[in-house]
C-alpha cells in the first residue's frame, strides 16, 4: 500500500480532529437522532432527518481521516540533518526573478496544503522543482503563462 508523507503537525491536527469528532460531534449528533424520535412520526420529522444526514457526515469525514492516518508516512524534519536542501517539511523563501517578489512556502503533504497560508504540497509544480535544490540556486517552474524563474534564498528546517 502507498504511505503519503504527512508531517508531525499535520498528524496533531488530524488525530485532535478525529478526537473531536468521536467524543463531541458523535454523541452530540446522537443525542440529537434520539430527541428527534421522542417527537413522533419520521417520516414529516425534519430535524430527524437534519441529524441524520449530520451523522452520516461525521462518520464519513471519521472513516476518511482514519484511511489517512493509516496510511500517513510522519516524517519530523526536525529529526533530520540539515543539509541546506529543499525536502519534504523544510520551509524555504524564493524570489521571483522577474519581479523581485519574495514569498516563503513550506513543502508539506497534499492534505495539508494550503496556499493561503503559505503551505504548498510536495506535489506541487513548484514544491517538485525545488525539492533537491540548494540556496542560491535557481530553478524554473513551468506555469500557465509560461516559465519563471525562481532563485533558492533561503531554506529553513523548522
Amino acid at each position: 500500500m502507498q504511505k503519503f508523507p504527512m508531517t508531525v503537525e499535520g498528524e496533531k491536527a488530524l488525530r485532535d480532529e478525529l478526537l473531536h469528532l468521536k467524543t463531541v460531534e458523535r454523541p452530540t449528533v446522537i443525542a440529537s437522532i434520539a430527541e428527534a424520535r421522542e417527537h413522533g412520526d419520521l417520516k414529516e420529522n425534519a430535524e430527524y432527518h437534519a441529524a441524520r444526514e449530520q451523522q452520516g457526515f461525521i462518520e464519513g469525514r471519521i472513516q476518511e481521516i482514519e484511511g489517512k492516518l493509516s496510511n500517513a508516512q510522519v516524517i519530523d524534519i526536525k529529526a533530520i540533518p540539515h543539509t541546506g536542501k529543499v525536502i519534504f517539511g523544510t520551509t524555504v523563501t524564493i524570489i521571483n526573478l522577474d519581479t523581485d517578489e519574495s514569498v516563503t512556502y513550506k513543502v508539506v503533504g497534499d492534505d495539508e496544503a494550503d496556499i493561503k497560508n503559505n503551505r504548498i504540497s510536495v506535489s506541487s509544480p513548484i514544491a517538485r522543482a525545488l525539492i533537491g535544490k540548494e540556496e542560491g540556486d535557481v530553478v524554473a517552474v513551468k506555469v500557465p503563462s509560461g516559465v519563471v524563474e525562481y532563485e533558492i534564498d533561503e531554506v529553513q528546517h523548522l
